[in-house]
């Protein structure tokens, strides 16, 4: 850790402190989600990574179904983990594919180091290292929010390892720094995660990503997260997760959308406003950014091989919200570009 970010720490911890008093009564987990009951086995994969001996949790579910030999990966959110698939995926095991769903390096149940250079090639690299060693060769991905932006990179960089790519109201279908969103400093985002509670967390959610809607089941995903952010490991998580909106908002992949060779589904909630950094933008910037009813139209006329399903009304997360109706779209579209294993 920084010497400099060693000095200012324990101001920012005890000003960070106060306003979390009031919710002390949440569940809190320990730094790498210890006490977080996962709905699959979780499994651990080692590996070296800049200089650093580092672990990925992960969950590797069996097709339950009759196997048609295929594998999808699911790529989780800033504010999810692998945990948060749990309906999809019984609905792809159901439907015969073998599922893995890993905790990226700095979220969850995986290491968050003190010093590491984030970046989606990086992670990328990391999630091809895992299933290079799972035997797998060629999968299917799905990515969640950020997982969006990871599982575009990752085609990207591994196209001949893709046989399709899924993504569910991905961010990053915009440049939101181009657009005019003022930057926040690593220290500044640091200093910001310190804050973070369970009550902040759901009216963020609420009014952004459900279009002031809010079911009770969506409040374990929210004990989660806030139950990490307040555990014993709280400034090394805040720091990880201040690391990697660093990474989100300065390394866009929208203008690689073209560039994507493989069979691309976009899901898209219409009712999602999220846009990173659209609480400090101003009002003329905040105005126009986050309107996924026109963000997926346009990025679909973006990507070569493209197929757009609109959920209307739903929010970031239609998965959750209505997993019937969305499994239904997502696996009738895997089957329909279905290419032989």
């Amino acid at each position: 850790m920084p010497l400099a970010f060693s000095r200012w720490l324990p101001g920012l911890m005890l000003s960070a402190a106060l306003p979390a008093l009031a919710y002390a009564e949440g569940p809190e987990y320990g730094p790498e989600l210890q006490g977080f009951e996962y709905p699959y086995t979780l499994k651990h994969f080692a590996f070296q990574s800049q200089g650093k001996s580092l672990q990925m949790g992960y969950m590797d579910v069996a097709a339950h179904g009759k196997a048609n030999g295929r594998t999808v990966v699911l790529m989780h959110g800033k504010n999810f983990c692998a945990a948060t698939w749990d309906s999809s995926i019984e609905a792809l095991s159901e439907a015969g594919y073998r599922v893995i769903a890993p905790d990226q390096i700095g979220f969850c149940t995986s290491s968050k180091p003190a010093h590491y250079q984030y970046s989606f090639q990086q992670l990328a690299t990391n999630t091809q290292q895992l299933l290079k060693a799972l035997g797998i060769q060629k999968a299917t991905l799905l990515g969640h929010s950020t997982g969006g932006m990871l599982a575009t990179r990752y085609a990207l960089q591994y196209p001949e390892q893709v046989d399709q790519l899924a993504m569910v109201n991905p961010i990053g279908l915009e440049d939101w720094k181009a657009l005019g969103v003022p930057y926040r400093t690593v220290d500044q985002w640091y200093e910001r995660e310190l804050k973070v509670t369970a009550q902040g967390i759901r009216d963020y959610e609420r009014s952004t990503y459900y279009d002031g809607r809010w079911k009770p089941e969506y409040d374990r995903w929210v004990d989660m997260y806030a139950g990490l952010a307040k555990g014993p490991g709280k400034t090394q998580v805040a720091w990880n997760s201040a690391l990697i909106y660093d990474m989100i908002f300065t390394q866009p992949v929208y203008y690689e959308f073209k560039d994507l060779k493989v069979p691309t589904l976009l899901l898209i909630g219409t009712s999602d406003t999220t846009a990173i950094g659209k609480d400090i933008a101003p009002p003329q910037v905040k105005a126009k950014i986050g309107h996924y009813e026109v963000l997926g139209k346009q990025v679909a006329k973006l990507i070569p091989q493209s197929t757009l399903v609109e959920f209307p009304g739903m929010g970031h997360a239609p998965q959750m919200e209505e997993p019937e109706k969305f499994h239904q779209a997502l696996l009738a579209w895997l089957s329909k570009t279905n290419s032989v294993p």
